[in-house]
């Protein structure tokens, strides 16, 4: 792609980014048009992720919505669980941001168990600094992907997504249907009875948003699930928020299992600064395996934008077209991550710093900060804790995004485990169920001499099953004597991953071991709860049953295009 085009390269933010919702700043006498836009992160903290750009094809991660026990607190949800899909909306008048959503504190599909939540919001007059969101102001109704609609007479609306209350018992579908009511906005109370304004034949209709555009409401959702059958679908009333809502009798475009674009749907509609509109929604870009068979996308459901025209004041997406990775503008557009090429630096840790950069995540709310930048300046401590990779609570571990097929994770680390059972390493993470770890643990021999040794673990195809091995630094052609690890050395720990495989390395004065994953192998279903994210990368410390009185120190972060 050239460096300016008339096309640009979707995804536009990649990685696990699902369920974008925009919001619009109009442009000042000193400053332009600015959009932000938020995505889901289900079990992870911080929560809800605030981007931001000028141009819609350039994004950077500015904060997050969620970022304190107060606001969202998870303890062993499952996988999947936590918080879902959210709208993001700005009142120019006010000058204040809202974010709506909800945390999914059970969720287990397979068993039909599910505790819907009562959603909330939090608001923000300084979207810039993520210590301005307020707590949750909660709404009465129950249900997931809140919306938050304000008519031009003041009124404001919610719109969830819930079960049918008058679903047959026999039904083998989900029947889930969008449910409006008015609220007072103030203290979130639920003025007016919940009624149903969507119900969908494929038995699913979630994610709405409501907009008005000249003379007609629209109703945007997400209907059939957001596997291979998910679909946008959009309705219109000249009424009002309750309807009658007309439709087209079709989804607006649909994406199928064999296109190089899939699972598409889950949009928000907004107008840029020149009248012109836009949708951004979440799609799957999987790649095939030797076999010939789509594997499930590691990176998971990240965020689409296309182009939206109005005819006869039905919105067309796209020119009418399906999804693709390369895309269309209006304008000619210069895109950063389409110029991106091999060998190039993506990411850089700033460990000289007070706090954490942006970009990192954990599993779960955590219960006390696990680290410090500030005891060994210009080096991550980590302090285990007593919850090894498999638990369902919240471990010692510091997540990033994949964000690419091709790429590379390095990092340098120094550990001196002083008990048996200590572990820190690096870790490919899908869930809890299935994940790759390579580290390094103090381990006690039969004859009691405890050793410092390699742990690998690899996940079989299986949730919930892993193989655990402790294998030997290979010589590389040299002397046949591998060097003896000592506490406080210095380790190389890498990964990198090709479309449809990954590597662990571990590297210790030239001598090295490495294991293989396939993809496929990896981003496996959990037993309970869903795979809704993407794989990541990161570091992890954890003790068996205990805290780990010894940290980890790493330094030397990097992500590289492969």
């Amino acid at each position: 792609m050239a460096k300016t085009s008339n096309y640009f390269q979707n995804p536009v933010i990649p990685g696990f980014n699902p369920d974008p919702t925009v919001c619009v700043v109009p442009a000042t006498e000193t400053t332009p048009t600015t959009y932000f836009l938020s995505t889901s992160t289900f079990e992870y903290f911080p929560g809800c992720p605030i981007y931001t750009s000028v141009d819609l094809v350039n994004w950077n991660l500015i904060g997050h919505g969620l970022t304190r026990r107060s606001q969202i607190e998870m303890r062993t949800v499952e996988p999947g669980a936590g918080s879902w899909a959210s709208t993001l909306r700005y009142r120019a008048h006010e000058k204040r941001w809202y974010l709506a959503t909800g945390v999914f504190q059970r969720y287990r599909p397979g068993s039909d168990e599910r505790i819907f939540p009562r959603g909330f919001y939090v608001y923000t007059d300084n979207i810039w600094d993520d210590d301005a969101w307020s707590d949750p102001v909660y709404f009465d109704n129950p249900g997931f992907d809140q919306d938050l609609f304000w008519d031009d007479d003041g009124k404001v609306y919610l719109s969830t997504t819930v079960r049918l209350a008058n679903r047959r018992p026999d039904s083998k579908l989900k029947d889930f249907g969008i449910h409006i009511s008015e609220i007072e906005l103030r203290t979130g109370r639920t003025l007016t009875s919940p009624q149903l304004v969507r119900e969908s034949p494929h038995g699913i209709a979630e994610g709405s948003h409501i907009l008005r555009r000249g003379a007609y409401y629209y109703l945007f959702t997400a209907e059939g699930g957001t596997e291979a059958g998910h679909q946008e679908w959009v309705f219109r009333s000249r009424d009002g928020v309750y309807g009658p809502w007309e439709a087209q009798g079709k989804p607006l475009w649909y994406n199928g299992p064999d296109e190089e674009v899939q699972r598409t749907g889950h949009a928000d509609v907004f107008e840029d600064g020149e009248g012109c509109w836009w949708a951004v929604f979440l799609g799957v870009r999987p790649v095939k395996d030797d076999d010939g068979k789509y594997i499930e996308p590691q990176m998971g459901r990240e965020s689409f934008l296309v182009k939206v025209d109005w005819v006869d004041d039905w919105p067309v997406f796209n020119e009418g077209r399906n999804i693709t990775l390369a895309t269309t503008s209006r304008t000619p557009v210069e895109q950063a991550i389409s110029q991106i090429k091999r060998g190039d630096i993506i990411w850089q840790a700033d460990l000289n710093r007070q706090d954490l950069a942006l970009g990192w995540y954990q599993k779960n709310t955590p219960l006390k900060q696990c680290y410090s930048l500030t005891e060994r300046p210009g080096y991550l401590r980590l302090y285990g804790n007593c919850y090894d990779l498999a638990s369902p609570e919240a471990p010692a571990m510091l997540l990033r995004k994949q964000s690419s097929y091709t790429q590379s994770f390095e990092v340098k680390m120094q550990f001196s485990p002083r008990k048996s059972g200590y572990e820190a390493g690096i870790v490919i993470w899908w869930s809890q169920y299935s994940y790759a770890s390579y580290g390094l643990t103090l381990r006690e021999r039969l004859d009691e001499e405890q050793v410092l040794t390699m742990a690998s673990r690899v996940p079989t195809g299986k949730a919930g099953e892993m193989t655990l091995r402790h294998p030997d630094l290979k010589a590389n052609g040299k002397e046949n004597t591998v060097p003896k690890i000592l506490p406080g050395d210095i380790i190389q720990l890498r990964i990198e991953t090709t479309p449809t495989e990954y590597s662990l390395s571990f590297e210790f004065q030239g001598y090295e071991s490495t294991c293989r994953i396939q993809a496929r192998d990896l981003t496996v279903m959990p037993p309970i709860g869903g795979a809704f994210c993407g794989a990541m990368f990161g570091v992890y410390s954890f003790g068996r049953g205990e805290p780990v009185l010894d940290p980890a120190d790493f330094f030397d972060f990097i992500t590289k295009a492969t």
